[in-house]
């Protein structure tokens, strides 16, 4: 581990202190109803309960399948569209009229259509989350391959090159940062989406369904541990993907640099 990302990872893990003895001395301060904000070893103590039994761990694996099949689905539809749309203007003319009329609709507001035709499950989840992830992947991959400077396709087209080596040498490089941005931007959206979904369109399981449940009892304890399993999922899976795609691409054919501290 080199020392900028030693250094990195310790001033994230000093935010995460300081905000967590914000809120425990919020919670011991007596400003709220104990059960409403309960102190921080209470959270962790119900969590490593839902651990133990395996409850947690299904509803997260749960909420993880339906959040990942939604995605991969946008990502796969999204990044050859996205590029087809912005390296052929007739494309772009079909499809970004239909983009634009879509993308001011919530995803969530199509959670009772799609109830009606698909009923509860997983279905419906999966359906919201590739609805919800589609159109960030899509226009990133469009604004990237419009960004691809000109003299650059001139100069490689001059010296011979198909279209098939304009892609991969000149377009798939020179759009890969604004695809990465795409993807992380879709990721973030995928699970505010499959949340959402699941608090209103699933049956039992499902991290979004424990949150909606442990509501109605007053739980909070159980939300608050439903919450950190999500963002410690998020978390890892930005880090360990995200940033190991970035590394293996962006980064190393130089297209963007890596910010100094």
């Amino acid at each position: 581990m080199t020392a900028s990302r030693a250094s990195s990872i310790l001033r994230g893990a000093l935010a995460v202190l300081i905000v967590a003895a914000c809120y425990e001395a919020i919670a011991r301060s007596g400003w709220f109803p104990r059960a409403l904000v309960p102190t921080l070893p209470n959270v962790a103590a119900t969590l490593w309960a839902l651990l133990a039994d395996g409850t947690m761990l299904r509803h997260a694996a749960t909420t993880l399948y339906r959040m990942l099949c939604g995605f991969t689905l946008a990502v796969a539809i999204g990044v050859p569209l996205g590029i087809l749309v912005g390296r052929f203007r007739p494309v772009e003319n079909f499809f970004m009229p239909l983009a634009s009329a879509l993308m001011p609709i919530p995803s969530l507001a199509w959670v009772p259509v799609f109830i009606l035709w698909f009923g509860l499950g997983n279905t419906v989840a999966i359906l919201i989350v590739f609805y919800a992830a589609l159109f960030p992947m899509l226009l990133n991959a469009w604004s990237g391959v419009r960004s691809v400077n000109q003299l650059w396709l001139r100069a490689a087209g001059a010296m011979g090159a198909g279209e098939n080596a304009l892609f991969w040498k000149v377009i798939l490089p020179g759009a890969s940062p604004f695809i990465i941005t795409g993807l992380r931007q879709a990721y973030l959206r995928a699970w505010i989406a499959v949340v959402g979904a699941e608090m209103l369109a699933s049956s039992d399981w499902g991290l979004g369904w424990v949150i909606y449940d442990a509501k109605e009892f007053l739980n909070a304890d159980v939300m608050l541990a439903s919450l950190a399993v999500i963002g410690c999922l998020g978390f890892i899976f930005e880090r360990l993907v995200f940033g190991a795609l970035e590394r293996a691409t962006v980064q190393r054919w130089g297209m963007v640099r890596e910010a100094k501290a």
